[in-house]
């Protein structure tokens, strides 16, 4: 086995665990918050939920990038950047700059500080379900493209 399989591997495993957990959070965790606390409660009652992931959500955010880094470099692929027949490409790496925005910068430096002291925590925890629902879709369109792409379908 080569270094490129197990980046291969690794960066599977990595976009696995972290859009799995997007669409955990976005499909199961949300809408039992919704269903389950009144609408001024339901913006905490995710925070103390979604703490347990972000961490994790870390870790797989980083290894995506490494791993598909590492592929990148090692069989030589900038020039698919340059081709828009690669549109997949474009679209992992723009996935995973924003989630790497967000989890490493947004979130912990303004996010977080910004939701514990909302003035319309309901109105604050429907715009977060919105934006989840989006980048879920985002996520499923990028993984679909990146597959079919990366076996010459596209």
């Amino acid at each position: 086995m080569d270094d490129i399989t197990i980046a291969r591997a690794v960066h599977v495993l990595a976009v696995l665990l972290w859009i799995g957990g997007v669409a955990f959070v976005t499909l199961v965790v949300m809408p039992s918050v919704r269903g389950g606390y009144p609408p001024e409660e339901r913006l905490a009652a995710f925070h103390q939920i979604e703490g347990r992931f972000a961490p994790q959500a870390r870790i797989w955010v980083v290894l995506a990038g490494l791993s598909g880094f590492w592929m990148v470099q090692r069989a030589q692929m900038w020039d698919r950047f340059a081709d828009l027949h690669f549109w997949w490409m474009h679209a992992m790496v723009a996935l995973w700059a924003f989630f790497a925005v967000m989890l490493f910068l947004i979130e912990p430096f303004f996010l977080h500080r910004r939701m514990a002291h909302s003035a319309r925590p309901a109105a604050d925890f429907a715009r977060m379900e919105r934006l989840h629902r989006l980048l879920l879709i985002l996520a499923a369109v990028t993984v679909l493209g990146a597959v079919v792409g990366s076996h010459g379908f596209i």
